[in-house]
């Protein structure tokens, strides 16, 4: 099953929940496992709440829907079903339906291994559900506090004269374990926190070569401190056990006879490349990032627990380390100041564009996950995540141009939106296709979603000219109000539904149903009609 689709509010561990006084509730079934954690509460009573489960919920019934002499068969089928929808455990609500939990649903949970709690009279579903917000928020308050915490000392260490060690210092410190920065050679040039063993150290450095984007100018040579085979053409070393990247790839290999850094082999390898990856060796979690400035420098971190809150603390460090090393070691940030003096002076986007490195670029609109508005060294942390230094921060939304030959792939903790790869002279199109995506992504709860290409269609055959005058005389009653051309666009994207609708524009529910009203009292069209709906979209992807 995949991941369920959990809030961006930190899980709440099962053994926090029973050990509420307030609420009595008692464990009767299923594993003791102190990793067992709930994601949110949800009442049912239905016979079979699989189509009602995203997984991770800790399910609250009161056995209204157990039948008159229900036997251990329909308890069986019962669980196994929330067992398949991922539910974290089940409670069960003792009186005003039953006197006792019905022992042939206690064994089926033991069988099932899953969680089984008794809910005692006393204690409402509610009141459960209100206690388990209660410590998410708890544990919300205190993740966005150390993480916090972690951004203003590697802020204040990047300041200081000896920064690169400084932020290494305190990444470790902030994850309890070591951090090492990885040369372009694979060699390692600085670490802090305590050395983790022979086994923990060779797993670390292979993972490194993971993520390292190779270059001509850097090959690599052995060295005392490089555990890595020094063969140029052969599958990628790997650590030990089971390694998760955060963007899928397949690395092209050149055979054991090509020269290493070969031009085709090297285009390959950079699109296939992760910027991050993640093991664990010996009970420590290890995560190599590829800093951001192309140059293989690569960020590893070593610590014996995974904690909230240690991707985005790693990820600030390493967009720190990024701006230390790349100013120094590249060219990219004259280029890009180049471009900059050039636009301020009147150039055309379409000049300047090849000083930032490429032809065709993406438009990416991201968006974090939770309340809070992004700020610059946040920002920075994305951009770094998808492997490119040209951010802006446009209020809630942090906008990143990415090299069309880069992979853009979902980050945790972020909702994106991606265009289409455009030329610089169709970048403005591009960033409206990046919002849209966007908005259809926050509305449907995806964590990306992409503005793919199309065949030809139906609507490529009217002329431009005749479809845009068409368009402007179909909606001209309503294209004086921006507000009310956004909502039908946005409701006729989602097919119709207010809810999904009203999340993609930040309003109310309401707000919507009175905008599409006035839509439809102005254009005096029956929006329910699935040709004036068809009718108004072509004219609608027309502005």
């Amino acid at each position: 099953m995949p991941d369920p689709a959990v809030p961006p509010t930190p899980p709440v561990p099962l053994d926090a929940l029973l050990a509420r006084a307030d609420l009595g509730l008692r464990r009767i079934a299923g594993p003791a496992d102190p990793a067992v954690v709930v994601h949110w509460a949800h009442t049912s009573e239905m016979a079979d709440p699989y189509p009602y489960l995203l997984g991770g919920e800790l399910l609250l019934s009161a056995g209204v829907h157990v039948p008159d002499g229900a036997g251990a068969g329909y308890f069986d089928a019962y669980v196994s079903r929330i067992v398949a929808a991922g539910g974290a455990a089940l409670g069960f609500g003792v009186a005003p339906v039953h006197d006792t939990v019905p022992g042939a649903l206690v064994e089926a949970c033991e069988m099932h291994g899953l969680p089984l709690v008794e809910v005692p009279p006393r204690t409402t579903f509610s009141a459960v559900a209100r206690a388990l917000w209660q410590l998410m928020a708890q544990a919300r308050t205190a993740e966005l506090r150390r993480v916090t915490e972690a951004q203003q000392s590697l802020a204040t260490a990047a300041a200081r004269p000896d920064p690169v060690p400084s932020v290494l210092q305190q990444l470790a410190r902030r994850l309890g374990g070591r951090a090492v920065l990885y040369g372009p050679e694979g060699t390692r040039l600085a670490g802090a926190g305590p050395e983790p063993g022979e086994e923990v150290r060779t797993a670390l450095a292979k993972l490194a070569e993971v993520v390292r984007p190779p270059s001509p100018g850097h090959l690599r040579t052995p060295s005392p401190e490089d555990p890595r085979p020094p063969s140029a053409g052969h599958t990628r070393a790997s650590s030990p056990g089971h390694t998760r990247a955060s963007s899928p790839g397949h690395r092209v290999e050149s055979g054991p006879d090509a020269p290493a850094g070969s031009p085709g082999d090297l285009h390959a390898d950079l699109a296939a490349r992760p910027s991050s990856a993640s093991d664990t060796v010996a009970g420590v979690r290890l995560v190599a990032h590829a800093l951001g400035n192309g140059e293989g420098f690569v960020l590893g971190t070593a610590a014996p627990q995974r904690d909230a809150g240690d991707h985005t603390i790693a990820s600030v460090a390493a967009v720190l380390l990024s701006l230390l090393t790349g100013e120094r070691h590249s060219g990219s940030g004259a280029g890009r100041s180049s471009a900059l003096v050039r636009l301020l002076l009147g150039a055309a986007p379409a000049e300047v564009a090849p000083l930032l490195g490429g032809d065709r670029w993406r438009v990416v609109h991201g968006r974090p996950d939770g309340r809070a508005a992004p700020d610059p060294v946040t920002a920075s942390a994305l951009g770094a995540a998808l492997g490119s230094s040209l951010v802006d921060v446009a209020g809630e939304v942090v906008r990143v141009l990415v090299p069309d030959g880069r992979a853009v792939e979902r980050v945790p903790g972020w909702t994106l939106g991606v265009s289409a790869a455009a030329a610089p002279r169709d970048w403005p199109a591009a960033d409206t296709q990046a919002a849209r995506a966007l908005a259809r992504a926050r509305a449907t709860r995806a964590p990306l979603l992409r503005h793919g290409d199309r065949p030809t269609a139906l609507t490529d055959l009217v002329p431009p000219t005749e479809a845009d005058a068409h368009a402007r005389a179909l909606l001209a009653p309503i294209e004086q109000s921006p507000a009310l051309v956004d909502t039908l666009r946005t409701w006729l994207s989602l097919h119709g539904s207010w809810d999904r609708t009203a999340v993609a524009l930040d309003v109310h529910r309401n707000t919507v149903r009175q905008r599409i009203a006035r839509c439809a009292a102005l254009l005096d069209a029956d929006l329910d009609d699935p040709d004036v709906r068809m009718e108004l979209w072509f004219a609608l992807r027309r502005t």
